[in-house]
């Protein structure tokens, strides 16, 4: 950390624990931007970042003085500043590519005349590999070990490429497999609430910041951790040094009051929010909670909610520092002078929550907690909330709306080999996964508990269902062990299937050859429940259609049940030994009993031990040998390849090329997710993916997912726009990645290069929250490497926007109410847009239509280039370029 200039003298020292630290003081910043005891805090975050990096230049008092403007106006008329996170932290999944770009980028600087050691994280940067689990191996005690075995071979040559990067680059550190999610990891350990550096012999402190390459980093909001999600290119940047260009945002305040009622759960109560908040519309938005009920909400039940920002659509979900969060920190084996200094630190800077106090806000709404009911949501979005009472009939209206198949309920068919049957809303997986939940031992005791209770009554889980759990730290394991309900929940086939984010990513392995064979032979409709945070549309498992987020009691509850056609809360969910009717009632816990034992075995001890070598890892990552030069040699692999972004690029940028005569690739409807343009999940052996693993003897057993080779541009550009689900409009009536060239219908990629071969560029057209959902910087790469100029679109997702402008990919937005189907395209129009050469940031350009017939149609799309920094990036081909060619001057 580099202090700025300070023109305000807010620099001032501050005690705690027997040391001094020297700050920036908001109170000092008030002699000239007036009272901010009323801005929000995770405004206050952001104005005590510009004032540690006023430089005149790319901080300047603007910028600050813009902040007392907010408390004026609500953040109405949106100042830009570019904001300096403390930290980055990375997935595997979305670390990966990013490192694959540092180690091009050092090949590119060398070529430029560089010096290639240049190139290192100037912030510190944390990978946890967490993504590349698989559950292959499920309800048994070996179930872990092999999983976990066959992680190793799977992604042998990532895995040494990622060890290469934790020696080769500076401020880089690694947490090796099977350690957590990164989530958690995040929250339970490397999350301080209040971040220390040494510069010029003075230890500076400051609130800890950060992006990731995850959209849920979001979760550690809860811990009054300022963070959200970017693409893996943002990202990059930020490890750079390049600031976060961004709007000063709007701030909805959400107030929350009362308490949870008994039998509701964390997870119902996120799920509440999440469509209150999707309902509100906070895409681009700080989301603030404030109000009496914050107090009456653990640190995991917050960082639940905080988690489930992306699903909002908001920025961050933030909770300001309290007791709780002090709690928090002791139990978590913080050290006492960091518990401290966030105490003293928090109450000098006005970032302590004061219930006294209500600040400013954009626009507020309220919830009594106490109104909070049982719910879960699907069959594809995390906002459509369902009440538990309600579920079957939402099965129901899905398999007639949705899939077309309303007149086939109860249709059953045969299982080979199996005495039972499978049908439309069977439960075939029923997954405790994801960080979602798992940070939080409220509900993980509670699934425990369900396991029990069922277990003494004779109660087994269906035999179709597949059932899994991934906690999202090895701390979870040992509460569980430690009230003997680790036992409980592998008696129903709820073993450990390793520590990392696994069925909500799509990690969720295959399902058994009958079942799947089933399924597919005879087009059954099933369902999976799942304690996740996503459930998009072939998200999960290519074999099921319907996904229901729940909470990990309710996962418990549904794989005894097995079938989401029956009324969990009024139907039994089983028979005990001696064949009477067990009712959910029977099996839920009470808040009393889980609370006894989150306080006896969740302990302060546990988490000091689990943490005490978290970067050493177990004996097959020691194992793993590297080489220790400063360059990569890139040796032939299917997993990591060195991209094409550098090679040819000259010093200098010249001129964006004008967008003329380009062809249409897709024709896309309303809320394609980064999941349909992103490749993700399973690679099919027919796929132009699959081929080319074969054309390259990668027998299919070796295909692993996508994610895992996020390293290998030719791989991933083959899956781009490549989803099961995904609709391209030029296509009617058909699913999967397929297009048109010339009328002939075939895969996106092929089309893509026919055209290229044609000398042609691409457009893609979009409709309403194009590309939302998880920070999938492949969204963007994959986008401009099949030769996509432009994305035009009705409104867009905030970092898949980002993403196509950090990858040199002009995003524009429709008009006056316009979209490609009031335009009547049916995509063999050819598209050029007027003006790109001399772009400015928010401008209208012209596109010209020329129509099949020969016509042409013009209309008016606005540049969704917002900023400055954003049109030196696009101007320089991509963010990576702009920093390269900072660096070789």
């Amino acid at each position: 950390m580099i202090p700025g200039k300070d023109s305000l003298k807010t620099k001032t020292s501050l005690s705690a624990g027997g040391k001094t630290y020297a700050i920036y003081s908001l109170k000092k910043a008030e002699e000239r931007l007036g009272d901010l005891s009323k801005l929000p805090v995770s405004l206050k975050y952001l104005l005590e970042n510009m004032l540690r990096f006023e430089d005149g230049r790319t901080v300047t008092t603007d910028m600050i003085d813009a902040f007392g403007t907010w408390l004026k106006n609500g953040g109405k008329n949106p100042v830009e500043i570019a904001y300096r996170p403390a930290r980055v932290l990375m997935q595997d999944f979305t670390g990966v590519p990013a490192v694959v770009d540092l180690a091009a980028m050092r090949d590119g600087l060398k070529s430029l005349g560089g010096d290639p050691e240049k190139i290192n994280p100037q912030v510190p940067v944390d990978l946890v590999i967490d993504h590349s689990v698989m559950v292959d191996y499920f309800g048994s005690d070996e179930a872990f070990d092999k999983n976990v075995k066959r992680e190793y071979e799977r992604n042998k040559e990532r895995y040494e490429f990622l060890k290469w990067g934790q020696g080769a680059f500076e401020n880089f550190r690694v947490v090796p497999p099977g350690t957590g999610i990164c989530h958690q990891v995040n929250l339970e350990h490397l999350g301080q609430t209040v971040w220390t550096a040494e510069y010029d012999g003075e230890t500076y402190a400051y609130p800890d910041t950060l992006v990731g390459t995850d959209s849920h980093t979001t979760m550690v909001n809860g811990l009054s951790i300022l963070g959200w999600g970017v693409g893996g290119i943002e990202a990059e940047a930020a490890m750079l040094g390049q600031p976060v260009s961004m709007l000063i945002p709007e701030v909805i305040g959400f107030r929350l009051t009362g308490k949870l009622p008994e039998g509701a759960t964390a997870t119902d109560l996120v799920l509440t929010c999440t469509k209150m908040l999707r309902d509100k519309g906070v895409v681009g938005k700080f989301v603030e909670f404030f109000g009496p009920g914050v107090g009456n909400l653990s640190l995991e039940d917050q960082a639940t909610l905080g988690n489930m920002s992306p699903e909002f659509g908001s920025t961050c979900a933030f909770f300001p520092v309290d007791d709780e969060t002090l709690r928090y920190l002791k139990t978590t084996g913080r050290d006492e002078d960091r518990i401290e200094l966030v105490e003293a630190y928090a109450k000098e800077q006005g970032i302590w929550r004061d219930d006294s106090i209500e600040p400013v806000f954009t626009d507020t709404l309220e919830l009594d907690l106490s109104t909070v009911v049982p719910v879960i949501s699907g069959p594809k979005r995390p906002q459509d909330k369902i009440l538990l009472t309600e579920a079957p009939e939402a099965f129901q209206a899905a398999l007639d709306k949705e899939y077309g198949m309303g007149d086939q309920a109860g249709k059953q068919v045969a299982v080979a080999g199996a005495d039972y049957t499978v049908g439309h809303g069977d439960v075939t997986i029923a997954a405790i996964t994801s960080c979602t939940n798992t940070s939080n031992p409220s509900v993980l005791i509670a699934a425990g508990l369900v396991a029990r209770k069922a277990r003494e009554k004779g109660l087994k889980v269906q035999p179709w269902v597949k059932t899994s759990l991934a906690p999202g730290s090895q701390v979870v394991t040992d509460y569980l062990e430690k009230a003997g309900l680790q036992d409980d929940l592998d008696a129903l086939g709820f073993h450990t299937v390793g520590y990392g984010c696994t069925t909500c990513i799509g990690n969720s392995g295959p399902l058994p050859e009958p079942i799947s064979n089933a399924i597919n032979e005879n087009d059954l409709a099933v369902a999976s429940v799942l304690s996740g945070n996503r459930n998009f549309e072939g998200r999960i498992s290519q074999d099921i259609r319907a996904n229901f987020l729940a909470s990990p009691p309710l996962v418990v509850a549904y794989a005894l049940l097995g079938t989401m056609t029956k009324n969990i809360t009024s139907e039994p969910v089983g028979q005990d030994t001696d064949g009477n009717d067990v009712y959910l009632k029977d099996i839920w816990p009470t808040s009393a009993e889980i609370a006894s034992i989150v306080s006896e075995c969740v302990t302060r001890e546990a988490f000091i031990e689990r943490y005490a070598d978290v970067f050493k890892g177990d004996e097959m990552w020691q194992q793993i040998e590297v080489s220790g030069s400063d360059t990569y040699n890139w040796p032939a692999s299917t997993y990591v390849a060195n991209p094409p972004y550098f090679q040819g690029m000259d010093a200098r940028p010249g001129d964006p090329e004008p967008i003329e005569g380009a062809k249409i690739l897709a024709l896309l409807g309303d809320s394609v997710t980064t999941d349909h343009i992103s490749p993700a999940g399973a690679i099919k052996d027919d796929s132009p993916a699959g081929s080319y693993l074969q054309d390259h003897q990668v027998p299919e057993r070796e295909f692993n997912s996508y994610g895992s080779r996020r390293g290998n541009h030719e791989v991933m550009m083959r899956g781009t726009f490549a989803n099961i689900r995904i609709k391209n409009h030029m296509v009617p009536g058909t699913e999967g990645g397929i297009t048109k060239y010339n009328g002939e219908t075939m895969s996106i990629y092929d089309a893509a290069m026919k055209h290229k071969a044609d000398g042609k560029d691409l457009v893609v057209f979009g409709g309403s929250l194009y590309g939302n959902g998880s920070s999938r910087d492949w969204a963007a790469k994959g986008t401009v490497l099949l030769g996509v100029k432009a994305v035009i679109f009705e409104s867009v997702e905030r970092i898949h926007r980002s993403n196509l402008i950090g990858m040199g990919v002009l995003p524009l937005q429709f008009k006056d109410g316009d979209s490609w189907e009031s335009l009547g395209l049916s995509g063999d129009e050819e598209i050029t847009i007027h003006g790109v050469e001399d772009l400015k940031p928010q401008e209208e350009l012209k596109m010209s239509i020329k129509m099949s017939d020969g016509s042409t149609k013009d209309v008016m799309v606005l540049a969704r280039i917002d900023t400055a920094d954003e049109l030196d990036y696009y101007r320089n081909g991509g963010i990576l370029h702009y920093v390269l060619r900072k660096l070789a001057a």
